[in-house]
């Protein structure tokens, strides 16, 4: 009797933790900056941070999807420069993030998965015109958040490269939007 109780008991603690979806990688490395810093203005660079690495990371997937399902040129030329400099990018933040210690996903947010199969859901021409639109509606929305941070952050290093990447960001977009066009021709 005694073993059949522990048997289900270990059955129904099992099934339980297989049912529980993990948390969001970014969620908790916001969760983690939040209790690591007391001053606001530390929380508003961290979440900075936590918020480039996903555009950044987001930018590393697309692209590479990009590559492999991408049917004209300019759609796999978009997604090795978003990839590689997106690389880059990624370096600098992580290597920026461990010095200012501050928490980042440590692999890909919800946000990002959801991207990912939206576009990936896509073929032919399609996949074009929707890679090369999240491509210019996200860096639209990317140099905002980096124009943002380079007047509002605290941290003067984090600042300074969040400024410093803003020219690069504006040449993806010109690019994006380049993409974009073509995309639409045919």
């Amino acid at each position: 009797m005694l073993q059949a109780t522990f048997l289900i008991a270990t059955i129904i603690g099992t099934s339980s933790c297989m049912n529980q979806t993990p948390e969001d990688t970014k969620a908790v490395a916001e969760q983690k900056n939040e209790q690591r810093f007391d001053n606001k203005n530390n929380k508003k660079d961290a979440q900075f941070l936590v918020d480039a690495t996903e555009i950044i990371r987001e930018g590393i997937s697309l692209g590479q999807l990009a590559q492999q399902k991408g049917e004209s040129i300019h759609v796999k030329e978009l997604g090795k420069m978003m990839e590689d400099e997106h690389t880059k990018s990624w370096a600098d933040v992580t290597s920026l993030a461990k010095t200012k210690n501050i928490s980042l996903p440590r692999s890909q947010t919800q946000n990002e998965k959801n991207a990912y199969k939206n576009l990936n859901g896509k073929s032919g021409n399609d996949f074009g015109k929707e890679y090369s639109s999240m491509m210019v509606n996200g860096h639209k929305k990317a140099i905002e958040l980096f124009e943002k941070a380079s007047t509002d952050c605290t941290d003067p290093d984090v600042k300074i490269w969040a400024t410093e990447t803003l020219p690069t960001l504006r040449k993806h977009l010109d690019h994006a939007m380049m993409c974009q066009k073509e995309c639409a021709k045919i």
